[in-house]
């Protein structure tokens, strides 16, 4: 617990002890995308059509639908694209229509995940993937082909006949025309990814910080931005391991000491230091603390992330404008619902004073 009036630690319990985070290991995945990205950083979604217009609205080539790791790409954005086409004049699409999705490796999920994590904590890992992989009522496990023909659909609603199959790809570098949409701005994403704790949005993050960043978009190079970013910010490293974005892996840790340093950093940052604060939980009001913390002090005075696995239960933020602490309890299996009262306690505390 940092006491920020009176700049130093007021209290300190194991606080370089490497333990689980759970969720909390979004917290350093938000902070770099806020600074390494920017808070006003958009996806893109292409679509691309090589070939060209003959008469009667008759496009003789194909399309290619690229991904470029927009977590938020829904039916309505695909349906946006359609309508570009048509109103380009054109009618029918004699060749493929092609799924990109090489922005990205072709890891579906994040490292030390147990299996049931596939699909049930977060959908698989894909540069293209719209709806969350939804397609037909489930969680599809080929999500770029099943943007595409989610896409066909749309471009048929509009009239477009698109004759070829649709396959996987890669787009030209140099298409005759292209169309596009945009995610919203990535403090809009980062605030979905904090308050409801989204795996997806999380990992998804990290393997677009590893491809904007770092060599590729992969889990690893992701993680590799993450940790560089937290030794630019002063954050020791000592116990912590990061292995994927979301803290579903088995590998991650963290210590109490480094989640502080990493809030105090953040919210001392001028760029990024709203956005990141404001993408907290605030206690009894949304995102997962909406039920917590229901009364005053901590009642709308405490922002923090929450963190809840088998085996670890964690809060880590801020109460009011003077305390920034880090809770991180691991157990074999934790009593959760122990650990967040003897939490929800603690941050009662601090707010009332």
């Amino acid at each position: 617990m940092y006491d920020l009036e009176r700049s130093r630690f007021a209290y300190r319990h194991n606080a370089g002890l490497a333990l689980e985070p759970a969720s909390n290991a979004k917290l350093p995945v938000a902070v770099t995308a806020l600074s390494v990205l920017g808070p006003g950083f958009r996806f893109t979604t292409k679509l691309h059509a090589e070939g060209s217009l003959k008469a009667g609205g008759v496009w003789k080539g194909r399309l290619v639908l690229e991904g470029l790791g927009d977590p938020s790409l829904s039916g309505a954005k695909l349906g946006k694209l359609a309508h570009d086409v048509a109103r380009a004049g054109i009618t029918k699409v004699t060749g493929a229509l092609v799924a990109d999705e090489t922005y990205f490796d072709k890891v579906r999920v994040g490292p030390g995940w147990k299996s049931s994590f596939y699909k049930l904590e977060c959908p698989p890992l894909s540069a293209l993937i719209a709806n969350r992989g939804y397609y037909r009522g489930h969680v599809t496990s080929k999500p770029a082909l099943a943007a595409a023909k989610l896409l066909r659909a749309k471009l048929e609603g509009r009239g477009v006949d698109v004759r070829g199959r649709i396959k996987r790809g890669r787009a030209d570098p140099d298409p005759d025309l292209v169309w596009s949409v945009r995610s919203g701005a990535l403090k809009w994403l980062v605030r979905r990814m904090n308050r409801q704790s989204d795996n997806f949005y999380a990992e998804m993050l990290v393997k677009e910080l590893g491809a904007r960043a770092g060599r590729g978009g992969t889990t690893a190079d992701g993680v590799r931005i993450v940790r560089k970013e937290l030794r630019h910010r002063g954050v020791s490293l000592d116990g912590v391991v990061l292995a994927d974005g979301s803290g579903l892996s088995a590998y991650d840790r963290l210590t109490a000491r480094a989640a502080t340093l990493l809030l105090i950093s953040a919210m001392s940052d001028a760029r990024i230091g709203s956005p990141f604060v404001g993408s907290l939980p605030l206690a009894g009001v949304n995102g997962t603390l909406v039920d917590r913390m229901e009364s005053p002090p901590a009642y709308r005075h405490v922002r923090a992330k929450t963190g809840t696995t088998d085996s670890a239960s964690a809060l880590s933020g801020y109460a009011g404008s003077r305390f920034v602490f880090s809770i991180l309890m691991n157990g074999s299996p934790i009593a959760w619902l122990s650990a967040r009262r003897a939490q929800d306690r603690f941050a009662q505390v601090l707010a009332g004073r």
